[in-house]
């Protein structure tokens, strides 16, 4: 199972659309993750083009994807349970915060708000966030990500958008 995983577009505000390396990698997944800040409803029809889209909404999104995107997502894909939510406060503090909305915790939490890519395995957890695919606010770069989980592996890789 291969999921792209995406976060703080922020279309039209910091792009015009996805970016072109993000459109090549998420046609060859099988799932597609937005941990919201959306903005627009067009990429959540964007994305399920390319393949079934799970999204939660941001803080930033719009009234329609806040009314109709749930907070908080918990889902099982190949015997692994993963928890999505967009975080909020201080965006250093988003891993944290999110991390306290899953107990029991999953095997995979993924998050977003900070535009910050982070990817590191804690207690048996992966925590996972894509950064911004659009937006260097608060990093040298854009970036997006892929989960791989096979056999009971989990593989997780950030991915300049460069």
């Amino acid at each position: 199972m291969k999921i792209g995983v995406i976060s703080d577009t922020h279309i039209p505000f910091t792009a015009p659309n996805l970016p072109r390396k993000v459109r090549e990698y998420f046609r060859k997944c099988d799932l597609i993750v937005h941990a919201g800040d959306i903005v627009d409803s067009s990429v959540i029809e964007d994305l399920e083009d390319m393949a079934e889209t799970k999204a939660v909404a941001g803080n930033m999104d719009n009234e329609y994807l806040k009314k109709h995107l749930p907070k908080k997502l918990l889902f099982e894909v190949e015997g692994k349970k993963i928890g999505v939510m967009h975080g909020s406060g201080a965006p250093r503090k988003a891993k944290d915060i999110v991390e306290k909305e899953f107990v029991p915790r999953p095997d995979i939490i993924i998050f977003g708000h900070s535009h910050i890519p982070f990817n590191r395995e804690e207690g048996g957890t992966l925590f996972f966030n894509p950064g911004s695919a659009t937006d260097k606010v608060y990093s040298n770069k854009c970036t997006f990500g892929i989960i791989e989980i096979e056999n009971g592996e989990i593989k997780a890789e950030i991915i300049d958008c460069g």
